[in-house]
């Protein structure tokens, strides 16, 4: 298997995780990283190996196939288009661009160029979504009818360094955390078809407490830290989606599934492993352990509470549909639909109306068990 040789671009808090993810995975090498910090770029050099570059000679550079893109959202488009400009294939973190009409273009740009964008969030992909949506298509819970998904905390200020661009537009908790739900919901029952949502603001202004340079600074909240929708899907489903940076302490299951036969509940779609259990006709929840199926064993001893956590799995994905001829499953279509989604959440919030999200027919294909052990190293 030839070696594909990636870039990363924006060596912050998340930078971390791919430098230390990707060499887990078959035939993936990391070729340089840039940062628009110089000094950020040296840091990640130093501690992972790879040399450090200009942004500019990353993207030119004829070694790099694929630009990781794990910039601040609203510098998304910029690189990404940027990289499709220098023929370079794309996997860019979450969201896919701060808004949906940049994300549109990119793909479009990678559409006519041949070639392949892809995004995070790829933790559907991990153990938890892949049972969960094994169950689902086998109609472990008949025809899915409602649910739940929830993401409620209170904030980035008290543990990310810099944590102001979380409060600005192209931030907050439904275009940062919101991803990993509406994908995850997206690959169990299908496309969005409308939603509806009241939005918030909580505390105008957010104190940081996490150590580093900007401990002590206020910052001017400039977008919802509260949205709560209602989704409803192509399918029929129906589906309560609550996010939130204004809650201190809650008990809500992070996503839950009803159908006509029984109920599905998922682990917190941040991470790849978990149990997924199931209740059959208001039987009791027998839970499905995931610890043992490839992306589901726990990876990061030093998290609290212990997560798998195997970010990169999109780009190796990425990677093999590139050989392959086929779609990325995190692929750009998918990221531009849950964007859609999450722009019509707030639109809906805004307006005090119903959005109607454009027809999408985007659900990603299934990661059968020995095709995920395949793209391990």
């Amino acid at each position: 298997m030839q070696t594909v040789s990636l870039g990363i671009i924006g060596c912050g808090a998340i930078s971390s995780v791919y430098f230390r993810n990707t060499p887990l995975f078959k035939g993936l090498r990391i070729a340089a990283c840039a940062d628009i910090k110089a000094e950020a770029a040296a840091k990640q050099a130093q501690a992972f190996g790879a040399p450090a570059l200009a942004v500019d000679d990353l993207i030119a550079s004829p070694e790099i196939d694929i630009v990781v893109n794990l910039t601040v959202p609203n510098a998304h488009y910029e690189v990404s288009m940027a990289a499709l400009k220098a023929n370079k294939h794309v996997f860019t973190e979450k969201p896919l661009a701060a808004r949906a009409a940049l994300g549109r273009r990119l793909v479009e740009a990678a559409k006519k160029r041949g070639l392949a964008i892809g995004s995070a969030p790829d933790t559907f992909l991990g153990a938890a979504g892949r049972r969960a949506r094994t169950l689902i298509d086998a109609g472990a819970i008949g025809r899915p009818v409602t649910g739940t998904a929830f993401v409620l905390g209170h904030g980035m200020e008290h543990w990310h360094p810099n944590p102001e661009f979380f409060y600005k537009p192209g931030g907050g908790p439904v275009l940062d955390l919101g991803p990993y739900y509406i994908t995850a919901l997206i690959n169990l029952l299908g496309p969005i078809a409308r939603v509806q949502a009241l939005t918030s603001i909580g505390e105008a202004e957010r104190l940081v407490t996490a150590a580093g340079p900007h401990q002590g600074e206020a910052i001017k909240v400039e977008t919802p830290t509260t949205a709560l929708a209602l989704l409803e899907f192509a399918s029929g489903a129906h589906i309560v989606a609550g996010m939130s940076w204004d809650v201190w302490r809650h008990s809500a299951a992070p996503i839950e599934i009803h159908g006509t036969e029984g109920s599905l509940r998922l682990p917190d779609p941040n991470f790849f492993g978990g149990a997924v259990e199931i209740s059959k006709r208001g039987g009791d929840w027998v839970a499905h352990d995931t610890s043992a199926d490839p992306f589901g064993a726990l990876n990061q001893p030093a998290a609290e509470p212990k997560v798998a956590n195997y970010r990169v799995l999109g780009v190796a994905d990425l990677a093999a549909a590139i050989r392959e001829k086929r779609p990325a499953r995190a692929g750009g279509d998918l990221a531009l639909h849950a964007l859609e989604a999450m722009e019509a959440i707030l639109r809906a919030g805004a307006e005090r109306r119903a959005i109607r999200l454009p027809p999408a027919d985007i659900r990603p294909a299934v990661l059968p068990e020995e095709e995920a052990f395949a793209l391990l190293a």
